[in-house]
């Protein structure tokens, strides 16, 4: 068995080596890394070329997306199990790839995903968030958890994700052209095809961010004209029962610390998502 590693690289040049160092250390070793870049202006690509086992692909900046790009670097790979990790996932365990290639393997699973861990310097709303998406337990699900998790179901992330090459490839691989979510649509097509999903809690990466008000209704945008476009996909599925969870989870729990000042930014965030995403929506329906 064949195991392929790819990396979508912007201006990575502070976070690659480490990354390659992470994956070179790992017990299970990969037999190719593909990073493909777009364009960067900085050591991205002349750091990635000094590791061993790592090959480069370029392609324009102009022509990246989502779905297409990962889709160019998937068919390109010879892996039968293929990972994604983004730039700026910091590897956690040196048995990272062995846990989530375990995963994949499971029987009628097509793919996994592993587990974030907010960065220690994130707000203290993200950990919680984090937390909340991503249990300590490991499971898999199928159509069958569709009316019990509701958009819960679809719920998937190639911050650090694998996928088995012939389940891929049997359902056509990622949508593209897309600006976000190629993870969550093709998550859907596995489960509309009858394969299963496998979350993996024992390979951690340490991945958040802190965005603005103005980051995170832009963000919340582009997925709500994406919801939109590829509605009929999630079984008429809404996303608002699970929101509503979230945002009484994590409240919960800085209520708890005392944590008022990050109660107040969260709930003005989370203000800016739910607008984000209903005028995207909007916008896609128009």
């Amino acid at each position: 068995m064949r195991v392929s590693v790819i990396i979508p690289t912007l201006n990575a040049s502070s976070e690659i080596d480490a990354l390659l160092n992470a994956i070179a250390a790992q017990t299970l070793s990969p037999d190719e890394i593909i990073v493909i870049d777009s364009e960067s202006d900085d050591e991205t690509v002349s750091l990635a070329k000094s590791h061993p086992k790592t090959r480069v692909m370029e392609i324009k900046r102009t022509d990246f997306d989502h779905g297409g790009a990962r889709d160019i670097a998937f068919r390109a790979s010879i892996g039968d199990v293929v990972l994604f990790l983004t730039q700026d996932a910091v590897i956690q365990n040196i048995t990272y790839i062995e846990h989530i290639v375990k995963a994949t393997l499971q029987d009628g699973v097509a793919c996994a995903y592993g587990r974030q861990v907010a960065r220690l310097d994130a707000p203290l709303y993200e950990r919680y968030i984090r937390e909340f998406n991503y249990p300590a337990s490991s499971f898999t699900r199928s159509a069958d958890d569709i009316d019990r998790l509701g958009i819960k179901a679809f719920f998937f992330s190639d911050v650090c994700s694998a996928y088995r090459r012939n389940s891929y490839l049997a359902v056509d691989g990622f949508d593209h052209p897309l600006t976000t979510n190629e993870d969550m649509l093709i998550a859907a097509k596995f489960l509309q095809a009858g394969f299963r999903i496998a979350y993996c809690s024992e390979a951690v990466v340490l991945h958040s961010h802190s965005y603005t008000w103005k980051q995170e209704y832009a963000r919340n945008f582009l997925i709500g004209k994406v919801l939109f476009q590829y509605r009929d996909r999630f079984f008429g599925v809404k996303a608002g029962k699970e929101g509503i969870r979230l945002v009484a989870y994590v409240l919960c729990q800085l209520l708890r610390r005392g944590a008022l000042w990050n109660c107040i930014k969260f709930c003005y965030l989370c203000t800016a998502k739910l607008a984000g995403n209903r005028n995207g929506y909007r916008a896609g329906a128009s």
